[in-house]
């Protein structure tokens, strides 16, 4: 376990976790994060949301550099606002899969996260949207989620709890895509072998950090990889029962401030007073053009 002086980069998910429930930081929160560019350690959020849903919230903690999105699919340059590595899901895999998991519990509603800076959200007949304040655009059938490269696909069940419809999910599956479990009424499939530790790595890679300097905050089951790969993970009082039970550490909920809460102890004032204008230091962007990758499974 690393010493609290060691940590020289923060993850930490959004919902449920950074952001209170109406999509807000607080300026509790702000003011930790503010602690943490003072001491000179990196902030990088590491979210199951496309880029494109993430942008307005890095603009809010004032970040130019990276941030993790996809469930690590996407490293996203938000001082440049590009992608500087992707990882697209095989549509015809994709599709597999859904018909695997639909023959075994029924009929399931999906939508899918296009790739690309600009990418949709999809959503076909009878998906409901898990959180409203998110955009999405309805389409007429399942056949129209395909028609660009997609980043992941979203899933919903009448009757199964998101438990068990991951659980059935996993099952089936298998090398066809990784199943995640990202929030409540939120069940995905992502390109296999894609998590948020193969996100986080990358992104540490290039700010010259490792797992052993590396604190995560998270709520949910997709938030397990990143505490597996980090020296520390620290999870919500309001956390998923499989995340708390590998956690290091449970702090109070997202609506009580918990990430500011474990911050503002690992990250003392360094004098009376710390200004809350000074801004939270994401990840610097990639030095040059020459680091980029982009990896893309086949259409």
């Amino acid at each position: 376990m690393a010493a609290p002086t060691a940590y020289s980069l923060i993850a930490t998910d959004l919902d449920g976790t950074l952001l209170r429930g109406d999509d807000t930081l607080s300026d509790r929160s702000l003011a930790a994060l503010a602690r943490v560019a003072q001491a000179g350690a990196q902030h990088l959020v590491v979210t199951g949301r496309p880029a494109p849903r993430v942008r307005p919230l890095l603009e809010d903690l004032g970040c130019t550099g990276l941030a993790v999105c996809g469930q690590g699919a996407q490293v996203y340059d938000a001082g440049a606002d590009r992608l500087l590595w992707s990882v697209t899901l095989d549509r015809e895999l994709a599709e597999t899969a859904l018909g695997k998991i639909e023959a075994e519990v029924g009929e399931v509603y999906a939508a899918v996260d296009q790739d690309g800076v600009d990418g949709l959200t999809l959503i076909e007949p009878g998906y409901l949207m898990p959180h409203p304040t998110l955009p999405a655009v309805r389409v007429e059938r399942r056949g129209d989620l395909w028609d660009r490269p997609i980043s992941k696909v979203l899933l919903r069940h009448s009757r199964l709890t998101d438990d068990e419809l991951a659980a059935t999910a996993r099952s089936v599956v298998g090398s066809l895509a990784t199943v995640t479990m990202s929030g409540p009424g939120t069940v995905e499939l992502q390109p296999c072998g894609v998590t948020k530790a193969t996100g986080l790595a990358l992104a540490a890679e290039h700010l010259g950090l490792g797992p052993e300097r590396t604190l995560a905050f998270g709520d949910m089951p997709n938030d397990i990889p990143m505490f597996d790969w980090a020296a520390r993970g620290v999870a919500m009082a309001n956390a998923h029962p499989e995340l708390k039970a590998v956690a290091d550490e449970v702090t109070t909920t997202n609506e009580d401030d918990g990430v500011a809460v474990v911050l503002e102890r690992l990250f003392p004032e360094a004098g009376r007073h710390v200004p809350q204008h000074v801004p939270a230091q994401c990840g610097p962007g990639f030095a040059s053009s020459s680091a980029e990758r982009t990896l893309l499974s086949s259409q």
